[in-house]
């Protein structure tokens, strides 16, 4: 019995390309439909040549980036299965969270001229990167 299920998880997570979102590449994001409009406005944005999806959407450092990893695999391979998803997508107030944390880290030389913080960030209603900048990233070229 567990070796059958074993298998069809290996089946299933082959079959669902699994194997790319171990990469780096921005192209995994777009193995699902639902993430093709976020990645082709993307590549119009003025972050693709500086940022890829991983280095705004997951923590920097090791355990974090592993952990996020796993966690919206699980989470995104279960809400597409079911059918239990928002169309279009919309971010998680963690996941939010952590690309609020990275715009701060990546552009920390500019913020030092500004009143925005990370304790800022924490408080409810404070001003965010996204206030500002709601499509930075994601921009549609009719926008």
């Amino acid at each position: 019995m567990a070796a059958l299920v074993g298998g069809l998880g290996l089946f299933t997570f082959n079959h669902a390309q699994g194997w790319s979102y171990l990469s780096h590449d921005p192209a995994a994001c777009v193995n699902c439909h639902i993430m093709r409009p976020q990645f082709q406005a993307w590549q119009h944005s003025t972050h693709k040549n500086v940022a890829t999806c991983q280095d705004c959407h997951m923590p920097h450092d090791f355990v974090g980036k592993w952990y996020t990893k796993a966690r919206d695999g699980w989470n995104h391979s279960k809400a597409f299965t079911l059918g239990n998803f928002h169309e279009p997508i919309h971010i998680t107030p963690a996941d939010e969270r952590i690309a609020l944390n990275n715009c701060v880290a990546c552009h920390r030389p500019l913020l030092t001229q500004t009143h925005l913080s990370v304790k800022e960030m924490q408080q409810p209603n404070a001003p965010t990167c996204t206030s500002c900048h709601g499509n930075v990233g994601h921009r549609d070229q009719g926008q």
